[in-house]
């Protein structure tokens, strides 16, 4: 699963890698992103040809027949082997897909002494993009526009720690999976493979990430 991530690229980094466009929120360094917090994620331009935008989406997803927002702490990430066709996923997969912008990300290793979490990103630091999916939901005279992060089997790297990892999309496929009117189930689904290890690395960290309230370079720094 993923259930903790990092994004502290600068704004204009993040801008120019993912071809953003227009507006974009204030960004503050992140080091422990959490489930139900707002996060950032680029999505498709608007029909009448703008391009790609920077949003804040509450991380996990709404389904827009829910009756209660609450169901969305629970639907944090959504399986690559099921996303097409389960319930909750399948109409934000046809067509209200996005990327969730990261830098690296958490995974926790069963030991003796219980668990070790890891930190996981590229070799040279770059940000990336998870594959996303988004749905908006209205209730109580409100607005929710809620996000989920598809993940798949681990790759050699992330397997060593956990057997599941977030998707991550390489910058070639970002055109595809943002465009809303491509709808080859087949063809989108053959994109959620796991990243290659090779432009990886992981390390193990201090257990004071594993506080969602701790939030500083503290957890990213290697453990002793």
């Amino acid at each position: 699963m993923c259930g903790r991530y990092t994004l502290t690229s600068r704004a204009d980094v993040l801008t120019k890698t993912f071809g953003v466009t227009g507006n974009v929120p204030g960004l503050e360094p992140r080091y422990n992103v959490a489930p139900t917090q707002e996060v950032a994620a680029v999505l498709a331009g608007d029909h009448q040809g703008g391009g790609r935008r920077l949003e804040m989406l509450r991380w996990g997803l709404i389904p827009s027949w829910a009756k209660d927002p609450e169901i969305g702490n629970r639907m944090i990430n959504a399986r690559a082997e099921t996303v097409p066709e389960k319930p909750s996923f399948r109409a934000a997969f046809k067509g209200r897909r996005c990327l969730i912008l990261a830098d690296g990300f958490y995974e926790w290793q069963r030991t003796a002494d219980g668990k070790q979490p890891f930190y996981i990103r590229m070799r040279d630091g770059s940000p990336f993009a998870f594959a996303g999916l988004w749905e908006s939901w209205s209730g109580d005279g409100e607005e929710v526009r809620s996000c989920a992060i598809i993940t798949t089997a681990a790759n050699e790297l992330v397997g060593e720690v956990h057997d599941r990892m977030p998707v991550i999309l390489p910058e070639e496929d970002h055109d595809l999976w943002l465009d809303p009117d491509f709808r080859e189930k087949e063809t989108l689904a053959a994109l959620l493979e796991p990243y290659p290890a090779g432009a990886m690395e992981a390390y193990p960290v201090s257990r004071f990430v594993n506080s969602p309230r701790n939030d500083d370079e503290r957890c990213i720094e290697r453990a002793a």
